[in-house]
């Protein structure tokens, strides 16, 4: 086949959450040639897309882009613009990307279909917003933007901790309920559910929140990063636990319409139910990256995962 790598814009000294795109272009681009496919690589730019589907006359397009200008929040527009011109292309649609983008949205449309998700509250009355503990988390956007060591607040901190990350990062703030518990990040592949990896947090530093932040994604040197270590074998383990998890994400790849590849993260407190954070519909896909470990867990190597991938086909 023929396949564009389509990628986002990656500009001079972008930060480490943005150059891992490029990392898993290059990566999907090679192994794809490896076998047998005829590969080439862009980013998208709105003006130029269709010239460059009319030079490349792809196949089908591998769909990278994980934000345009920076913003997460217009990623949905390459897969919109690439329906729109009739391009077959892997991944979810614009519209599940885009829903599922809105965090808060996601969360009203979990709680309506009887999903179990932490409480939360939005600007600008914070319905339900009491002094116990709460996460302040992007509303649109994604890759742990502002999730550092004091994301975490008591209910009277929430305003001012969201109204300071507005100030630094842009765009919307809202508050979801932390839970104190265990961690899993699960990795969803043409709806089917691939080994479950829990990210434990090990050797972690005295009150330091227990959370997959942003140094643990992309800073080498911190204490996060060192300290998050993913595990696999709840299913052997708890089968119990395992089974409520595959089940959340079965509903939610049906609730949402999912198609490709996802990732579904999840918190278990003591109480022992699995309540969803978070649905990234277009998650890290690097060789050395949480679905890429799941896959082989599965006993699937990177070029298998990739031609899934490919296979799975348009939305």
């Amino acid at each position: 086949m023929k396949i564009l790598v389509l990628h986002s814009d990656i500009g001079d000294n972008a930060p480490p959450e943005e150059l891992d795109t490029l990392i898993a272009a290059d990566a999907v681009a090679e192994v794809l040639s490896r076998r047998g496919h005829k590969t080439s690589q862009a980013p998208f730019r709105q003006a130029e897309l269709e010239e460059l589907l009319a030079r490349t006359a792809p196949d089908i397009v591998f769909n990278l882009v994980e934000g345009v200008d920076g913003q997460g929040r217009l990623a949905p527009l390459a897969p919109q613009m690439l329906a729109d011109l009739g391009m077959r292309f892997t991944g979810v649609s614009a519209r599940a990307m885009a829903v599922t983008n809105d965090k808060p949205l996601t969360k009203s449309m979990l709680r309506e279909a009887g999903l179990a998700t932490p409480g939360w509250a939005v600007p600008p009355n914070w319905a339900g917003l009491d002094g116990g503990q709460w996460i302040v988390k992007s509303a649109l956007e994604d890759a742990s933007l502002g999730l550092d060591d004091g994301c975490v607040v008591a209910g009277p901190q929430v305003l001012a901790r969201a109204a300071a990350c507005a100030a630094k990062f842009g765009g919307g703030w809202f508050a979801e309920r932390y839970v104190e518990g265990r961690e899993f990040n699960i990795a969803v592949l043409d709806g089917r559910v691939l080994p479950m990896a829990e990210m434990r947090f090990e050797q972690w530093p005295a009150g330091k929140p227990r959370i997959v932040g942003y140094d643990a994604k992309w800073e080498e040197d911190s204490s996060g990063w060192r300290g998050t270590v993913r595990a696999f074998g709840v299913e052997r383990n708890e089968p119990e636990l395992a089974a409520k998890l595959k089940s959340a994400c079965e509903q939610v790849w049906k609730l949402f319409a999912l198609s490709g590849f996802a990732r579904v993260d999840f918190r278990v407190g003591e109480d022992g139910v699995p309540l969803i954070l978070e649905i990234n519909t277009n998650p890290c896909i690097s060789p050395d990256a949480g679905f890429a470990a799941a896959a082989q867990e599965a006993g699937m190597d990177y070029g298998t995962l990739i031609e899934a991938i490919v296979s799975a086909g348009p939305p």
